[in-house]
């Protein structure tokens, strides 16, 4: 499973809106993976930001 599958799973497991950080810690991968994850998510509209700061699956 790659960091983007990685960080998918883990923001769908939460079923909340989570911060970089927090999907960090849920997914094992460091920040800069999971930013990094986050911006290929973000580029194909995976995921989107309910409020500031704050990231859930579309």
């Amino acid at each position: 499973m790659d960091n983007v599958a990685k960080v998918l799973d883990a923001m769908k497991k939460a079923a909340k809106p989570l911060k970089a950080g927090e999907i960090a810690d849920l997914s094992g991968l460091d920040k800069s993976s999971v930013d990094a994850a986050m911006k290929e998510l973000k580029k194909e509209e995976k995921i989107v930001s309910p409020k500031r700061c704050f990231w859930e699956p579309k």
